[in-house]
């Protein structure tokens, strides 16, 4: 059995269950509340530790639950993710089974096969194993969410570059999952603005000035950008005003979820880590579900 260890547990997030159940427990409790009324196709979370964003990608992920409270969890959930540019290759995880502290999730090497092979025609991939992988922190936060809500669903987890490729492998993963059957979720892993010294980008100095333009204009930006449900608008927003880290990740979450059937994207939540944090260098965090 091919396992895929985890990186971050017991410092970005908790490395017992208990811990993340209580965690994720108290997430939902501070206001998230699943909607089963909406059918949600997929959704768009932050990767900061879970001190910072857990409880806002972890209000997306149980939305995404709404529509199979009285019904079959689905069979498949992709994530897409990973810090690259637009040089960086597509990245495929091939192991059984990814680990999280609430137990494995299984990965489903049918299809990033297929996918794999699909990837082969049209842009460079690397594929990774359980011993050879990069650390990445953007999907292996969300696995414990996944595995709390949905622990009989399968995964598939892609790194997606700020590239029109990013559009094919998002609606592809789709097609391969309906040839196969298989009923899907689709999330994409993003972190907004990062301001200040610590990141090198201080374009309104700092102070409180600096948070509001961060928070009101240049994180809008990249909101307005995912409401608009063009993906490559979502890239070409990234790129210039440097208010997405994984824009390929959001473009891949968007075109899956559009050829799922969604038409929409709402904000769940938005916050920041100054808001626990205050200081010269901040992030934001966006939660949104596309239906």
């Amino acid at each position: 059995m091919e396992i895929r260890k985890t990186t971050f547990a017991g410092s970005w997030y908790p490395g017992t269950a208990a811990a993340c159940r209580e965690e994720i427990e108290s997430f939902f409790d501070q206001g998230s509340t699943a909607d089963p009324g909406r059918r949600c196709m997929g959704g768009i979370v932050p990767h900061a530790g879970w001190y910072y964003s857990g409880q806002v990608a972890c209000q997306v992920i149980e939305r995404l639950k709404g529509d199979n409270i009285a019904g079959p969890a689905p069979d498949l959930i992709a994530i897409f993710g990973m810090h690259l540019h637009p040089a960086s290759p597509c990245f495929l995880l091939d192991a059984d089974q990814f680990e999280t502290p609430l137990g494995p999730l299984a990965i489903h090497r049918g299809l990033v096969a297929q996918l794999a092979r699909r990837l082969a025609k049209v842009a460079d991939y690397r594929m990774e194993t359980a011993r050879d992988f990069q650390p990445d922190n953007t999907i292996e936060l969300q696995l414990p969410f996944i595995k709390y809500f949905f622990p009989e669903s399968a995964i598939v987890t892609v790194g997606l570059p700020p590239t029109e490729t990013a559009v094919k492998v998002g609606a592809a993963v789709v097609e391969l999952a309906a040839a196969a059957k298989l009923s899907l979720k689709v999330l994409g892993s993003t972190d907004l603005t990062h301001y200040g010294s610590n990141y090198g980008f201080t374009p309104r100095g700092s102070g409180r000035a600096a948070v509001a333009w961060a928070r009101q204009d240049n994180d809008r930006r990249l909101i307005d950008a995912i409401g608009s449900m063009d993906p490559m608008a979502v890239i070409q927003e990234a790129r210039s005003h440097h208010n997405a880290c994984c824009a390929g990740a959001v473009a891949g979450a968007m075109a899956a979820a559009a050829a799922l059937g969604a038409r929409q994207a709402e904000t769940t939540v938005y916050a920041s880590s100054y808001d626990k944090s205050p200081g010269d260098s901040f992030v934001g965090y966006v939660g949104m579900l596309l239906f």
